[in-house]
């Protein structure tokens, strides 16, 4: 198994080395997203793009819940491997799939039966209820194979395996793109046949990866065939994980408000939000999956006792992430219209103004959801996950208030969504900034 101790090795090519196969691996993911929006966007319509990405902002929502599970668990995983100590890293394995499993389950059938009245509350324009409904509950059934697949994915994250969970979502995307193509452009299944393929695809990767964890994982396999929870550990995974829950959960419920706002202005401006988002999580994506491969490298080197690699990793991760969001923000500000093209037809000019408005205005604080990323993967690893809370309530309830105050005047509308976004960044960027430097700057630099 290509298990990997990040206790130990130079600390840049370490932690670099291990962020690499999971960027890669979101690339694929949102390699796929951009293929997803271009079929639906080229082989259907404007309609259908705007159905779908508003469908893509809630699920985005339901599944951060599962992600945030996910996310605290590995980091209770990566302490616990750190640390050595094998009897709580299997207790905690059995917590965090209870936990996680009863989750999944009331998510998809919430979700499912109460698909009605989240279409009312969303504020779906009434041409495209009908197709956002069908859309919505097929992909609703995906989420236990989300929950499955990530699972499986943080515990090989959390003891040092960032490889194997990139070749299981790389044949999904794979798959995602090829029934994509099947459904849509050959079957003229329209917007189901996209969420079909989404699901198929989903439940391919999280059996495979969970089937292959078994096999070749000695403790996964002692952990569930005893299932033993003591006190200690489930309180700990509970704690991470319900922390991180809400961290990711209050993250996107602040997303999925601000996408009502935008749906209010009708279908072009959600078009035009549709094919921009998706271009800025592919361009933001890889500092993100820096910051969580450093939230992992923090935390065994937290267990391991290791302080001056903790420092060490700090300055490395704020370094590369920074250089890194200032050339993507060059790139989105020089090719915005190119990039919204591979969406959105050059006819549709009025959907390609808003999407260029939209990369002109939040693409140049790039560098502010760069190092709120870090902050939130620190303070994680370093048993401060409350903290991550309070940065993304304040970068999500700036937000979102802004949203509403700013895209009320005449003279800005939709663009006073759009302005709302940086300032949140950087409030909660000033905020974690501050906290890090008189509460943990002393303990954690050597």
């Amino acid at each position: 198994m290509n298990q990997k101790d990040l206790t130990k090795g130079p600390v840049f090519s370490t932690m670099s080395l291990f962020a690499f196969p999971m960027i890669l691996g979101n690339i694929l993911q949102q390699g796929y997203n951009i293929v997803d929006t271009w079929v639906v966007g080229h082989m259907i319509g404007p309609d259908a793009l705007a159905a779908v990405g508003s469908a893509f902002a809630l699920m985005t929502f339901l599944t951060s819940v599962l992600l945030g599970l996910c996310m605290g668990s590995g980091t209770v995983f990566s302490l616990c491997f750190g640390r050595h100590d094998e009897q709580r890293l299997k207790s905690s394995i059995c917590a965090s799939f209870f936990i996680l499993a009863a989750v999944a389950v009331v998510l998809t059938a919430g979700s499912v039966l109460g698909v009605d009245a989240i279409i009312v509350r969303m504020n779906i324009p009434k041409e495209i209820v009908e197709m956002t409904r069908g859309y919505l509950l097929l992909v609703f059934w995906g989420i236990p194979a989300i929950a499955v697949y990530n699972y499986f994915g943080a515990y090989l994250k959390a003891i040092g395996n960032s490889v194997v969970p990139l070749l299981f979502l790389g044949m999904a995307t794979i798959l995602n793109i090829v029934l994509d193509l099947l459904f849509v452009a050959v079957f003229r299944w329209g917007t189901l046949g996209a969420a079909s393929a989404t699901v198929i695809s989903q439940y391919l990767s999280g059996i495979g990866i969970g089937i292959y964890v078994f096999v070749r994982e000695r403790k996964m396999r002692d952990a569930f065939r005893h299932f033993q929870m003591n006190a200690a550990g489930f309180k700990e995974i509970a704690n991470y994980s319900a922390l991180t829950c809400m961290q990711q959960s209050v993250m996107n419920l602040g997303i999925l408000m601000v996408q009502g706002l935008v749906n209010s202005f009708g279908t072009t401006v959600m078009a035009a939000f549709a094919a921009a988002v998706k271009i800025e999580a592919f361009t933001y994506m890889p500092a993100q999956e820096y910051a969580n491969a450093f939230s992992t490298f923090t935390a065994q080197n937290m267990g391991a006792g290791k302080q001056n690699r903790v420092s060490g990793g700090i300055r490395c991760a704020a370094a590369t992430v920074v250089v890194y969001c200032l050339l993507a923000s060059l790139l989105i500000w020089l090719f915005a219209e190119s990039l919204l093209l591979i969406f959105i037809k050059s006819s549709q000019t009025a959907i390609l103004a808003e999407g260029v408005r939209y990369l002109r205005i939040v693409g140049p604080f790039y560098c502010g959801i760069g190092c709120l990323f870090l902050f939130y993967g620190l303070y994680r690893a370093v048993g401060k996950p409350a903290m991550s809370v309070v940065l993304t309530i304040i970068s999500l309830g700036t937000r979102v208030v802004l949203a509403y105050l700013l895209s009320s005047a005449e003279t800005l509308q939709a663009a006073g969504i759009w302005w709302s976004i940086p300032i949140g960044w950087g409030l909660a960027d000033l905020a974690g900034y501050v906290y890090y430097r008189c509460r943990l700057r002393k303990s954690l630099i050597k």
